[in-house]
């Protein structure tokens, strides 16, 4: 293949350097003992900066090299694992910025991402290990039912449903909070990059300045 401009060369050299760096990120948070909450904070922003400098198609091309090099590395299921839902997600949210969408959309869908993707790597992670890793989940969504129920004094017990029901909410919270945190370091560091988002909403207002 011949290069023919400068645009066309920069296209090629930031996707391979971000996608490299992403991939990266998802094998030190997959592999190191420490720095996970870190790791999982900033791995979608590497491909979120690509799509947002090179536009959507450059951005696919750097989630198929992503996906091609943690294949190779990792093998089919880790190496696939990256986009559930962190692959999808950041590329979610680069369009959304790409596009200049409001925060209440990029923060609705990429919970859905986010919890779907949670329950994907949930299930697979459970046939890599041969055990039922929900369980554990069920497990903690029991533990702080049951010290709702004893800290109001409740004459309730704790039901199969509602401890169901509750692992599923603790997973949309969770992600919740993980997009939102995503959204608000994105917001405060890539105006340094030269590289802007939509503002937030006024709800959000303070948050943002809180962080900045």
């Amino acid at each position: 293949m011949k290069i023919k401009t400068k645009n066309e060369a920069l296209n090629i050299v930031e996707t391979s350097y971000l996608a490299s760096l992403s991939s990266l990120l998802w094998v030190a948070l997959y592999y190191l003992p420490i720095g996970g909450a870190l790791l999982r904070l900033i791995l979608p922003l590497p491909m979120i900066i690509l799509h947002l400098r090179r536009g959507t198609k450059t951005a696919l091309e750097g989630l198929l090299i992503q996906f091609l090099l943690l294949f190779i590395i990792m093998g089919p299921v880790r190496g696939t694992l990256f986009l559930f839902p962190y692959g999808i997600l950041a590329f979610w949210l680069g369009w959304c910025w790409f596009k200049e969408k409001s925060w209440k959309l990029s923060v609705i869908v990429g919970v859905i991402i986010g919890t779907l993707g949670f329950l994907l790597r949930v299930i697979a992670l459970s046939t890599l290990v041969g055990d039922n890793l929900w369980v554990l989940i069920t497990r903690a969504s029991y533990g702080l039912i049951e010290k709702f129920i004893g800290l109001f004094n409740l004459p309730l017990s704790a039901s199969i449903l509602s401890i169901q029901l509750g692992a599923i909410l603790l997973i949309i919270f969770q992600e919740i909070v993980y997009v939102l945190t995503v959204h608000v370091v994105a917001y405060s560091l890539f105006p340094r990059f030269k590289l802007t988002i939509p503002d937030p909403p006024k709800l959000l207002h303070s948050l943002v300045d809180l962080n900045n």
